[in-house]
């Protein structure tokens, strides 16, 4: 199975690249019957593999960055008469703890530290940083590196162990609540309350198909948004479409409308 159906507004050849990794496990998948993962990418990235995957028949996929609102998560992969429950994401999750009240540090330092060790960036989710240091979601096959060497970040000298998924303490997410009416639930009309844009500009950015709507990019401005619909525009982040309340007296539709900062 060589599958070339790539989204059509491609010309960066690491996109063509991701795409086609993407495509070979998909073929792996169906001739071993084995689940296969992706590395970790951004909702842009995951939308663009998802666009490849849903044209592969006897395939189901989903993603998995270790929480429900994680910025970067990996695509799992597997053979269609397989439950999700199944198939094992292939994730770890590590705290990395100090004595941080004298020195702050921060998203950027954690990463840092970590891409320093050698190790790319497509195989570490979300860094979550609290105060006593920072719960980081990993590729499983590289966790036990992570374990052993990663000793500091900045000055402060730091303990990795591993926890369980269900030991992550999930910060609320950062959003800006929009209370607001559009014409219609169309996806320009949505997307440019949502981004605070024209909704010309915003036409232009779904027919480049910068635009995914559930992970998927979409080139056509008229499609349909619904309640629950997550939206993501490469280089604006995410809108999420939380509560359609009803008609206004003029015939608008009222949205509440979560913008992640």
């Amino acid at each position: 199975m060589k599958n070339n159906n790539f989204p059509s507004n491609l010309t960066g050849a690491e996109d063509k690249a991701l795409l086609a990794r993407a495509a070979d496990l998909a073929e792996y998948v169906l001739k071993t019957h084995q689940p296969a993962v992706t590395d970790f990418y951004d909702p842009y990235h995951t939308g663009l593999v998802f666009s490849v995957l849903q044209t592969v028949p006897e395939i189901k996929f989903f993603s998995d960055g270790g929480y429900p609102d994680a910025e970067r998560t990996r695509v799992v992969i597997f053979p269609d008469y397989m439950m999700p429950e199944q198939v094992d994401s292939q994730l770890a999750f590590l705290v990395a703890e100090g004595s941080f009240k004298m020195s702050k540090v921060t998203h950027r330092d954690y990463l840092g530290s970590l891409t320093g060790l050698g190790l790319k960036r497509e195989k570490l989710g979300d860094i979550i940083v609290n105060e006593t240091g920072a719960q980081l979601i990993v590729d499983a096959a590289v966790a036990p590196y992570i374990k052993s060497n990663l000793t500091k970040v900045g000055r402060v000298h730091v303990q990795v162990r591993e926890i369980g998924r269900e030991q992550l303490e999930i910060p609320e997410p950062k959003v800006k609540i929009i209370n607001t009416t559009v014409a219609s639930m169309r996806l320009d009309a949505v997307a440019a309350a949502g981004y605070g844009a024209s909704r010309s500009k915003v036409v232009r950015e779904i027919k480049s198909e910068r635009l995914s709507l559930n992970w998927i990019p979409c080139s056509n401005p008229s499609a349909l948004v619904q309640e629950g619909d997550m939206l993501s525009l490469r280089g604006r982040g995410r809108v999420k479409v939380v509560e359609v309340k009803g008609t206004t007296k003029k015939g608008r539709t009222a949205l509440v409308l979560y913008r992640y900062i």
